[in-house]
């Protein structure tokens, strides 16, 4: 097993990276202005740097500790995950990026007062900072804490938490989603530079793809599982990797908020289909590594990975790479814990000024709503760090971040969909499929895990949750008033859209045409799965 050690060329790099991340959010911080700077970055984002900040705030620490962990104990099959995304991307960006750019919103929440009433807003916001707070920021969190206690493993992971936290959280305060964007654009490059690194080095030690199969069962080397694997069966990629990826990727605040800082449509569009693009070699470079691990550290001899398979990433990053590219592997693992921390706690801080203090005060100075903003933003910077530690009671980080989703992101996905196209849905029958499908969570998760009544994997779930709101929302619905048609009519998709989507993109030249660069999207996907099938 490698030693843990730093040397002091390494622990520069990763200074002088801190030093510019933090300047940089100082920098931006000069220039807000505004709720519309601090928040949306001046609504003048372009499609690079949405791009790159959604891959950098998706792919954190928790993704590159959690994937490479996963793929050594259960196999590669968490990549369906990652190509999902692709898929799910290309349907956010046709049906509902539209809408959400065109009535100038703040927040997820607010799209829903919008579409509904006030009360499916309130608690959406609410469902929203709880899980910004104890999924993304305290995942983040957690796993950037194992790196450090590789290091120093005297070091208490609450100590680490908070200082991680608290690097990240000033930039964010200082300088709103412009900083969070811009040092993204930085952390995404050296996000992918360290993966690359680590995958090379680690195949070149391996020697060949036989070598992997000889130490791997078959089945871990597959994409697509049977229906009766027990980590992620096939039906399970519809009923659930598809379900959690569209409310990670089209409702929760902290990925959407750089889309709605789209200069126009078509940047918001490409933004969210080049992230997609960034996110089709993760198979090669985040989660085969983890299967390259179980040749150099076989599961039999190192027992501690095989209990522990969160630490297979950082055991390979010390023990493969070379001193002063050891230090910029590092910088890399701090860019992805603050990008995703940076994010969440943005998000979170939008929500609750926006959603709330905006409401409550509608007289509300800009200035007071940013310096309200960040405010919040040190307050959840703090809860995050304190639920952190936490997470060493789940067997493995993944599957803390996936079972906490399972039973969250349900209803919130249901009342999406139908309030987009199904006009008849009412404003009671959205807050009615929000408490019903919560209500339903809460009672299965204390029947599977408090009293063992019955088990089932947890990638059905959300297709039994989803079920449940969406026939609250149908039934509440018909029995109820019909909402004002000129009022749904802004905010329900129609085949008439449709056509007014294809008459603009005809207009433009091939390569920036969307449905051209979808097309090549899902091919490449599809070549994917081929090799991996």
């Amino acid at each position: 097993m490698p030693q843990f050690e730093l040397q002091f060329i390494d622990l520069v790099m990763v200074a002088l990276y801190i030093l510019v991340i933090v300047g940089i959010g100082f920098y931006f911080s000069r220039q807000q202005k505004s709720t519309d700077d601090y928040f949306l970055a001046g609504r003048s984002l372009t499609w690079g740097l949405i791009g790159f900040s959604l891959y950098a705030s998706n792919m954190s620490t928790s993704s590159l500790v959690g994937m490479a962990g996963e793929a050594y104990s259960t196999g590669i099959a968490v990549f369906n995950y990652e190509w999902m995304a692709v898929v799910v991307l290309i349907i956010f960006a046709l049906f509902f990026l539209p809408f959400y750019l065109r009535s100038q919103i703040f927040t997820m929440p607010e799209f829903l007062e919008r579409r509904f009433d006030e009360r499916s807003r309130y608690y959406f916001s609410v469902v929203t900072v709880t899980g910004n707070i104890l999924i993304d920021t305290a995942g983040a969190l957690y796993a950037g804490a194992l790196v450090i206690q590789l290091i120093y493993p005297e070091f208490p992971m609450w100590q680490s938490v908070v200082i991680l936290a608290v690097l990240s959280g000033l930039y964010t305060i200082a300088g709103g989603l412009k900083a969070v964007v811009y040092t993204d654009a930085i952390q995404a490059v050296l996000l992918l530079m360290a993966s690359v690194a680590v995958s090379w080095i680690a195949w070149e030690q391996v020697g060949s793809w036989q070598a992997v199969k000889d130490v791997t069962p078959p089945e871990m080397l597959s994409l697509i599982r049977p229906a009766t694997d027990d980590v992620l069966p096939w039906p399970g990629l519809l009923t659930g990797v598809f379900l959690l990826g569209f409310y990670f990727w089209g409702t929760n605040q902290f990925m959407v908020q750089r889309t709605l800082g789209a200069k126009d449509l078509d940047h918001g569009r490409w933004g969210a289909l080049f992230a997609g693009l960034l996110k089709v070699p993760v198979i090669f470079i985040m989660v085969l590594p983890g299967t390259f691990a179980r040749v150099l550290y076989s599961p039999d001899t190192y027992q501690a990975l095989a209990a522990r398979p969160d630490m297979v990433f950082p055991t390979m990053l010390f023990d493969l790479l070379p001193i002063g590219v050891r230090g910029l592997v590092l910088a890399a693992l701090v860019a992805a814990i603050m990008s995703s921390v940076d994010s969440t706690l943005n998000s979170a801080s939008t929500l609750v000024t926006m959603d709330f203090i905006k409401k409550l005060r509608p007289d509300a100075s800009n200035k007071t709503l940013v310096v309200t903003g960040r405010v919040t933003t040190f307050v959840f910077m703090m809860l995050a760090a304190a639920w952190a530690p936490l997470i060493l009671n789940f067997p493995s980080l993944w599957q803390y971040l996936q079972n906490v989703l399972a039973y969250l992101s349900p209803p919130v996905v249901a009342c999406f969909v139908m309030g987009l196209f199904w006009p008849r849905a009412n404003r009671h029958s959205a807050f009615a499929g929000l408490i019903v499908g919560h209500a339903a969570a809460i009672g299965m998760a204390v029947m599977q895990y408090g009293f063992g009544l019955f088990t089932i994997q947890f990638l059905y779930i959300p297709a039994i949750l989803v079920s449940i709101s969406a026939v609250t929302i149908y039934l509440v619905s018909v029995m109820g008033e019909e909402p004002d048609p000129e009022k749904v009519a802004e905010y329900t998709w129609t085949p008439a859209t449709f056509r007014e989507e294809i008459a603009h993109v005809n207009g433009l030249p091939w390569y920036q045409n969307f449905f051209v660069q979808s097309a090549v999207l899902l091919g490449l996907i599809a070549v994917v799965i081929a090799m991996f099938w």
